[in-house]
């Protein structure tokens, strides 16, 4: 009887542990895939590893019943190029009603923010959004409160880190200040953040840091030490997230506003894509930080703080933009289908472990799309090759990437499988004028996966979640 509630009693440890989480953090997940796995299979992958918290950026109605009933808290978000329409008070009353009352019931999703566009004041949009992103803030946050939930639900606007900087004279984070061209703008909405009890949301990328520059410290990028520390009035910078942070930090204090709440929207480590994104990088990085957000050390602006942080992201997404770069694609913790990359220590307490991988994952039939070894006219390879990466996601053939090694030929059948399967291995996406064929045969070479994509349906995955929807709210009593 002893030795079988000892091993309850380890077996109970064992689920604590596996499902602890540092305090404060959540995940982003991004649905820009070709094939997405069903939003409910999502959120019990976040149930299963203990993830209370989610920012998403819509409020896809599919996305928001799965997640109903969960507790999880969840940061929606509204789309850059709905900025303008939010200008409008009307329009942005019907979009809260919509979007966040609609939802606002027991047993309903528990919203936490508003995500009011996301990075809109990027240098590279060109102040596309500078003139409308403030006024559609306003107009959220008023519908809002004049539904009835301000007190609960606030609105806030994920911002990119290049928003502030400090001078090339003195780099140093003390000498931080919002950028000149929008510091005017910065000012109120920081205010407006203040007076409402909202957060200044801001996205933070160490890797980006080293992406851009060659000669960045690459130790400086982790937690783990450097032998280059930045000093600042005395203060040692080991790596650039706290420098970066405490940046942040002194352009709030030169506008005013040195304690206002700061949530870091995204922070993460892509594992492909570039010759600086790998799974052994990638799990150093989160190793690191995972173990300083469960310290609650904060940073020496803001020492012995619980950071409010969303790790990005949760699974891979193989249509996103590869204009930043090919790494765009491979930010997940969790591959396109739901499997874990690496071990992740969720709580930061050196229980290191594989997190819990997608249950239940439905995939199209076992079959890849390969170069024909009898093709004769390799002439039209090149241009074939160019129309299948054009369509299909052929990142992991970049230069130190995961598929760099393949030869010519392995090359080619890796475009034309990830094509094939892009386009649900349709009979006819396995041609490129006669130069491939379907095989059976797993043509995945050592590191380089060849995939076979997962059979969703979003629009099938949407309308059951409208039902599920539906359901709720009469349980609630909301359509009574």
């Amino acid at each position: 009887m002893a030795t079988a509630c000892r091993f309850l009693a380890c077996l109970l440890l064992l689920v604590a542990l596996r499902t602890s989480m540092v305090d404060g953090l959540g995940v982003n997940w991004g649905t820009m895939a070709t094939h997405r796995l069903p939003p409910k299979t999502i959120a019990q992958l976040l149930q299963d590893n203990g993830i209370k918290k989610v920012k998403i950026f819509d409020a896809d109605p599919s996305s928001m019943s799965a997640l109903a009933g969960t507790g999880i808290e969840v940061m929606i978000a509204i789309p850059n190029d709905m900025l303008a329409k939010m200008n409008d008070y009307d329009a942005a009353k019907q979009w809260v009603k919509k979007n966040v009352t609609r939802y606002n019931f027991n047993g309903g999703v528990d919203i936490k923010y508003v995500a009011v566009g996301n990075e809109p004041f990027l240098k590279s949009y060109n102040d596309s959004f500078t003139n409308i992103t403030f006024p559609a803030l306003k107009n959220i946050q008023n519908a809002l409160n004049e539904a009835g939930i301000g007190d609960a639900i606030k609105a806030t606007v994920p911002l990119n880190a290049d928003v502030y900087d400090s001078p090339a004279s003195n780099p140093v984070p003390s000498a931080g200040d919002f950028r000149a061209d929008i510091r005017d703008l910065m000012a109120q909405i920081v205010e407006f953040f203040s007076l409402n009890g909202a957060p200044f949301t801001v996205n933070i990328y160490p890797f980006l840091s080293l992406y851009g520059n060659s000669d960045f410290p690459i130790d400086f990028a982790f937690f783990d030490g450097t032998s280059a520390p930045v000093v600042d009035n005395g203060v040692a910078y080991t790596n650039v997230f706290d420098a970066n942070f405490d940046t942040l930090v002194s352009a709030l204090r030169k506008a005013g506003f040195g304690d206002l709440p700061i949530v870091v929207g995204e922070v993460g480590w892509p594992t492909d894509g570039d010759v600086n994104a790998n799974v052994a990088m990638a799990e150093r990085f989160f190793g690191g930080l995972l173990k300083r957000l469960a310290a609650k050390s904060g940073t020496p602006l803001r020492p012995n703080m619980e950071m409010q942080v969303y790790l990005f992201g949760l699974v891979d997404e193989d249509a996103k933009s590869v204009a930043p770069g090919n790494f765009e694609r491979h930010w997940g913790l969790f591959t396109y289908d739901g499997r874990p990359k690496f071990a992740v220590d969720f709580s930061g307490q050196g229980q290191n472990g594989m997190p819990v991988g997608a249950k239940g994952v439905q995939y199209l039939p076992t079959r890849w799309c390969a170069l024909n070894p009898a093709a004769t006219d390799l002439g039209k390879l090149a241009d074939n090759v160019n129309f299948a990466c054009t369509y299909a996601d052929c990142t992991a053939l970049g230069g130190g990437c995961s598929c760099d090694a393949l030869d010519a030929s392995g090359k080619a059948s890796y475009a034309f499988n990830a094509y094939f399967q892009a386009q649900s291995q349709n009979g006819e996406s396995c041609y490129f004028q006669g130069l491939a064929m379907v095989t059976t045969q797993n043509i995945s070479q050592g590191s380089c996966n060849f995939t076979i994509q997962i059979a969703s349906s979003a629009a099938s995955t949407s309308r059951r979640g409208r039902l599920v929807l539906l359901l709720l709210a009469i349980a609630a009593g909301l359509l009574m």
